[in-house]
């Protein structure tokens, strides 16, 4: 088999760097097909392989937990995706030879022998091997037809086909399997990238795919006409404003002792003259103008340093603008109070008009309510902010933008 792979691996590798642009369209296609068919041919000897290594402990006896972990060392794989590897390598196996033939002929994918082998263990369970049997046939030709998710989606009817007479059962069996299958699969991975930023990904079950789409949707609009943040930005900044709220209640767990916070360290001087980054309590570092713009916010709590590296500030009370003084800008301002913007007060930051590093007090005169997207605008453009004679907020637009820079106000919070 060794020796048979190496032919196979140099085959391949030779038509890496044959010129494509030379084949006609006929062979293109043909090209693709094959290419296809051969990726499919090489999963089933790869989980072939995979059950036997499993089946040997080899793992275990190299030191490894699990077979999962080992392949995850071995491939480079995510844990998640050495498990489900794992799992369809047993499955295929135990349950399923006839999808095992299917795939290493090529008439199947990979994902399409995932479904075929839960759906075939579901029915094994609900109808007997002879119904399974049929399962087989039937699944592994509407996969000829359909990819995947609609495969999955058909597979719930299955019995229908094969064993109509415990059909109603099976589906309530297939539900739960497939709820089952999804609270196993379940995970979420936060990965940190060299530069400091954090790679999201995971799968979320239907009930936690559901509470995150209540919560994050009602985010993700465009601000305006003139929003020119994507899709995947919006839904960015629509889940930094979730985790902003979360620790503005107050009613996380503590960890490590301490309420759920971010803490940003810099020194006074680089706060006040805006000079260098500041950086997370988890490692990343900040520029100046992000490092003033958290400074304001009540929920996140900068610590600040002296010139000797003494603590001088971890959040002082004096500062944050909470409880009652809280209560009376929101009475005040009414939501963000940034001209065009409905994002309603549980949503935004406390910002200080003149600035905490500058020396600004904390004081109703000195703030303003800003949802996280205008309390970024403000910090990082040349909008400025007053408060007029009659003591609410306007706000002074860059020459650029009005040459005569006539105050605006907010008038979606105004009282009726």
């Amino acid at each position: 088999m060794v020796e048979e792979l190496t032919q196979a691996e140099a085959a391949v590798a030779a038509c890496v760097d044959a010129p494509a642009w030379a084949l006609t369209e006929p062979d293109l296609v043909a090209a693709l097909d094959t290419a296809h068919r051969l990726e499919q041919r090489l999963a089933a000897v790869q989980l072939a392989l995979v059950r036997e290594l499993d089946g040997r402990g080899t793992a275990q006896a190299q030191g490894a937990s699990s077979t999962a972990v080992w392949l995850r060392e071995r491939l480079r794989l995510t844990v998640s995706a050495a498990r489900r590897l794992v799992d369809l390598a047993s499955a295929l196996d135990t349950g399923a030879p006839g999808v095992r033939a299917a795939l290493a002929g090529g008439d199947i994918t990979v994902e399409q022998a995932r479904v075929i082998g839960d759906t075939v263990s579901t029915v094994h369970m609900a109808a007997g091997a002879e119904a399974a049997d049929k399962a087989v046939g039937v699944l592994v030709g509407w996969a000829g037809q359909f990819e995947p998710t609609l495969l999955r989606k058909l597979g719930t009817r299955i019995l229908d086909h094969v064993a109509p007479e415990v059909a109603e059962a099976a589906a309530r069996a297939a539900l739960e399997a497939e709820a089952r299958r999804s609270d196993r699969d379940r995970h979420v991975t936060l990965s940190e990238l060299s530069d400091g930023r954090l790679r999201l990904s995971g799968t979320l079950d239907a009930e936690a795919g559901g509470l995150l789409r209540a919560a994050i949707d009602p985010l993700t609009a465009p601000s305006g006409p003139d929003d020119a943040r994507s899709p995947g930005q919006r839904r960015h900044d629509a889940l930094a404003d979730l985790c902003r709220l979360t620790l503005r209640t107050g009613e996380l767990p503590e960890h490590g002792g301490e309420p759920a916070q971010i803490v940003v360290t810099t020194s006074f001087d680089t706060l006040a003259r805006q000079l260098d980054a500041g950086t997370l309590d988890a490692g990343p570092r900040l520029t100046p103008e992000t490092v003033r713009r958290l400074a304001c916010d009540a929920a996140i709590l900068p610590a600040v340093l002296g010139s000797a590296g003494q603590t001088l500030d971890v959040g002082r009370q004096r500062r944050l603008i909470t409880g009652p003084l809280r209560r009376a800008l929101v009475l005040r301002d009414r939501g963000c109070a940034f001209p065009g913007c409905d994002r309603p007060p549980r949503w935004c930051d406390a910002h200080h008009i003149h600035h905490w590093a500058d020396g600004g007090n904390t004081s109703l005169p000195n703030a303003v309510l800003l949802c996280g997207h205008h309390h970024r605008h403000i910090h990082h453009s040349d909008w400025t902010v007053q408060l007029s004679g009659d003591g609410h907020p306007e706000f002074i637009p860059p020459a650029w933008l009005d040459p005569d820079q006539l105050p605006r106000r907010n008038h979606y919070h105004r009282r009726t």
